[in-house]
């Protein structure tokens, strides 16, 4: 590993000088959107905006991670529309640019510049405006969830109750206002969300009060405020499918300079009140370091592009050449991790933090702007690594962070599944996990044999399918193997998920006869899961590589993280855990997916 990265600092040294930062890679459109589908990313910190320009108006989608409502839909936070008088870029000369370098957005044309930022370290969205001669700005803030709205049909895939949502089920609405010439909007959970309907049908009401639950009281929203700006009308109005209301700001005097920002809180309140307060508390915070924040986002970009990058020169291969497209797409896909830094929550694989209005996918689904199929506060953990396994070869470390910490907050309400259903200790994360830990309550089955364990999803593809728990404790080893990372606060969930498959499928041998292992001394894991494909597997090899590899690199830590005891403890275990199985095909040995199974 050392070698790996010394010849990795060694390219980096040599690419440096013909490191024109990132300004080739800026995407530049020189005509306006038709919609929102022809969006251009920006965002920062954990807030991911989709920027578009369409017939004369600058428009964006607000996205911050952990917007989840009480059916955990992951929901955005409005929309914004500018609008200045003359229209500057109602004419030819137009021109929209993605800043890599600085992670923001420009828009020029007639004179006038817009420019589009994010606060990384702050949850702040700045705007602002320049040009030659004066203008009049109207900035609208527009809203969907206005009011209580009843979810069409398969309109719920965008939250937990995916396929199976009860009759009558709403988006809650919101609570939106002029407050002293600014805008305040926001969102608060309350009554019964999924999670009390999820704990009452995996039957875990017992410990309910000893379960985290992250939708309770979560209030989100935020504050649009301005110099030189007044309060306007309200008004209704339908983009695309959806009916929205708006509520405007106009400028009161005409300027050749205009901003506005928008002051973003997340919480968990008891009432409005105390959010409001919360939000007033973090406007006079940001007023003290608001003159530096411009240049300190700046830095962190520029940071974040010397660490990783994939660089082809223009000037050799051309931009037209797939050689090129390569490098270009690695660092606008990177940009976009990089937009959800430090967020609460990890990058969903299903968009991220700049999904659109989905019937531009699929003219079958004129939903809302908060819609994304496979759920909001529902992770599908294989494909999540898939986002976050190659931030241990960029170098982003920082960056995988949210998406440890969510197994961390996780880990209490993994433990009780375990005891509550099978009376021993471990963490059982499952596939398809909410945001609280239970298994999603639709892939876990509302139809159910009466006399089927109720730890178990009743699932044909998702059975037995524990192992991506241990490829998240296999990012956090390796983040200690490639930088010396003091990783102790992740110790326990590693020891509680290989804890788990000790004491599970000793607890399931016992169950079928006299012998706890088989006659090797080994573990009997079954029935387990090889992936999603081979089902009711004996010793599935998927499941025994993540118990090896994790174990190996838990016993290789130094000793201030393991003490004797523990580390004898560990290595009988690893010596518990049975070979890896093969088989031959065509003359061919080859990795058997299990010794055994069932089906396919």
């Amino acid at each position: 590993m050392r070698t790996n990265l010394y010849l990795i600092f060694l390219l980096f040294i040599t690419l440096l000088p013909v490191f024109g930062a990132t300004r080739d890679y800026n995407v530049v459109w020189n005509r306006q959107s038709q919609n929102s589908s022809e969006s251009m990313p920006c965002g920062g910190g954990d807030i991911g905006l989709n920027v578009w320009v369409e017939n004369g108006d600058i428009l964006f989608y607000i996205a911050r991670s952990g917007t989840f409502d009480e059916n955990n839909s992951m929901l955005k936070l409005g929309r914004v529309r500018v609008r200045l008088s003359p229209n500057p870029f109602k004419g030819g000369d137009f021109k929209q640019e993605l800043n890599l370098e600085t992670g923001s957005v420009t828009v020029s044309g007639g004179g006038v510049t817009l420019l589009l930022w994010v606060d990384v370290f702050h949850p702040v969205v700045h705007v602002e405006t320049e040009g030659a001669s004066t203008t009049q700005m109207q900035v609208f803030y527009e809203n969907w969830r206005y009011e209580d709205k009843l979810l069409q049909k398969n309109e719920s895939f965008q939250n937990s109750y995916k396929w199976a949502p009860p009759k009558g089920l709403m988006t809650k609405k919101d609570e939106i206002d002029f407050k002293n010439n600014n805008i305040v909007f926001y969102h608060q959970n309350k009554g019964e969300s999924v999670f009390d309907v999820t704990v009452a049908q995996q039957k875990m009401e017992s410990v309910k009060d000893q379960l985290y639950n992250p939708l309770k009281d979560l209030t989100f929203g935020g504050i649009l405020t301005g110099n030189n700006l007044e309060a306007g009308e309200i008004k209704l109005g339908k983009y695309v499918s959806t009916t929205f209301k708006s509520w405007e700001l106009h400028s009161v005097k005409e300027s050749k300079k205009h901003q506005f920002q928008i002051q973003l809180h997340t919480g968990k309140y008891a009432n409005a009140s105390l959010w409001k307060n919360a939000l007033n508390a973090e406007i006079l915070s940001y007023k003290t370091v608001e003159k530096k924040a411009r240049k300190n986002t700046q830095e962190w970009w520029g940071k974040y592009w010397e660490r990783s990058f994939v660089f082809m020169d223009s000037s050799n291969v051309g931009q037209n050449s797939k050689a090129w497209e390569v490098g270009r797409n690695y660092q606008l896909f990177r940009y976009m991790l990089g937009c959800n830094a430090f967020g609460d929550y990890p990058t969903k694989f299903n968009g991220g933090l700049f999904t659109y209005d989905p019937e531009f996918v699929n003219d079958a689904r004129p939903f809302s702007p908060d819609f994304r199929n496979w759920g909001g506060g529902t992770f599908t953990a294989q494909n999540q690594r898939l986002v976050y396994f190659p931030m241990l070869k960029s170098g982003d470390f920082e960056l995988l962070k949210p998406q440890l910490e969510f197994y961390v907050r996780l880990l209490k309400n993994a433990e009780l599944r375990s005891q509550v259903y099978w009376g021993h200790d471990g963490a059982c994360f499952t596939e398809q996990i909410e945001n609280f830990g239970l298994p999603n309550p639709s892939e876990y089955n509302w139809k159910r044999p009466e006399d089927y364990d109720p730890g178990m999803q009743y699932n044909a593809w998702l059975e037995y399918q524990w192992d991506t728990a241990l490829e998240i404790c296999w990012m956090a080893l390796q983040w200690h193997a490639f930088t010396g990372e003091d990783i102790k606060k992740y110790i326990p969930l590693i020891e509680s998920c290989l804890t788990f498959f000790n004491e599970h499928y000793q607890y399931l041998a016992n169950q079928r006869g006299a012998r706890t292992f088989d006659e090797n001394g080994h573990l009997v894991l079954y029935p387990g899961s090889s992936c999603e494909t081979y089902k009711m597997a004996y010793n599935a090899t998927s499941t025994v590589a993540a118990l090896k590899t994790v174990t190996e690199a838990l016993l290789d830590l130094p000793e201030l993280y393991l003490d004797a005891s523990k580390r004898e403890h560990w290595q009988q275990f690893l010596d518990r855990i049975p070979p890896i199985s093969y088989r031959t095909e065509n003359g061919q040995k080859m990795i058997s997916p299990a010794r055994l199974w069932e089906r396919v």
